[in-house]
């Protein structure tokens, strides 16, 4: 199965073409903004380098937050796009399983979400212990402690940082966006599905009164 992972929700584009666990070709730029201008041909430029036509695609799979609401609407936007116009499935992974699959064993991936809160969520071997949450730092560490329980672990994310000082014996894997062969292969366990936004809380922006 040829599958297309995007990723856009974060401070990075990144695309990849796998074909099962086999990475066929694969990019990643860090970016604050741009992610619009960028993606259509950041996919284009890696399924060039795949040696692949996108109709040979069969499913398409993209990060759907928590993360930037410009960004995660800019990638869900696109695969919806491209779903549509290859008559191909699309399937959304969350931003966070995505990057607590840099680390094995017990990992907790963490996006700095500012306002002095993080979003959080935490695996063992893959297997999700929590749901995904948005914390304060203080929350966040006790949740580190209360589902670690002494066992060594991995912080993987934005926030890695924020939460080092509760967690000195972690390893620390900084990450500015989801990788987006992690995004390919964690959707061939996922069934097509609607693509929606992961919103863990209300957005920054506000109408004027």
């Amino acid at each position: 199965m040829l599958i297309l992972g995007l990723d856009t929700c974060l401070s990075s584009c990144s695309v990849a073409v796998c074909e099962g666990p086999r990475v066929l070709a694969h990019a990643r730029e860090v970016m604050a903004r741009g992610h619009q201008e960028r993606l259509a041909p950041m996919t284009r430029e890696v399924m060039a380098k795949a040696g692949l036509v996108f109709a040979s695609l069969d499913l398409i799979a993209v990060t759907v937050g928590p993360g930037s609401f410009t960004g995660l609407r800019v990638g869900i936007a696109f695969a919806k796009g491209l779903a549509l116009a290859l008559d191909r499935p699309a399937v959304g992974v969350g931003t966070l399983e995505a990057l607590a699959a840099e680390a094995t064993g017990l990992v907790f991936a963490a996006i700095d979400a500012r306002r002095g809160q993080l979003y959080l969520q935490a695996f063992e071997d893959g297997r999700a212990l929590m749901a995904p949450d948005a914390l304060t730092a203080e929350v966040a560490a006790a949740r580190l402690a209360e589902l670690s329980q002494g066992r060594p672990f991995a912080l993987v994310g934005s926030g890695a940082a924020l939460l080092a000082e509760a967690a000195p014996g972690a390893e620390i894997v900084p990450a500015e966006g989801a990788d987006a062969r992690h995004v390919a292969r964690l959707a061939t366990t996922r069934t097509p599905a609607p693509l929606r936004p992961l919103y863990l809380r209300s957005p920054d922006a506000k109408l004027p009164a």
